[in-house]
């Protein structure tokens, strides 16, 4: 998987300042930083629901392990 460098990210920025206009370009960068921090916060979201599904589980396995034991 190739990898992107500073020059690249120096190019995609001066095209980007070309395209957009400099008065622009701020208001871009922070549009774009504000979906950035919404996308992470959502698979945060899910990472915490998911491991505490894992600890529900773990929970439910423990409790069916003790009645088995009190079964027998």
């Amino acid at each position: 998987m190739p990898t992107i460098g500073w020059f690249e990210i120096l190019i995609v920025v001066a095209i980007s300042i070309v395209i957009l206009g400099p008065k622009d370009f701020p208001v871009m960068l922070k549009k774009v930083g504000s979906w950035i921090g919404t996308a992470k916060k959502y698979v945060s979201d899910i990472q915490n629901e998911v491991s505490n599904i894992d600890i529900d589980e773990e929970k439910i396995d423990n409790e069916i392990k003790k009645d088995i034991k009190k079964d027998e």
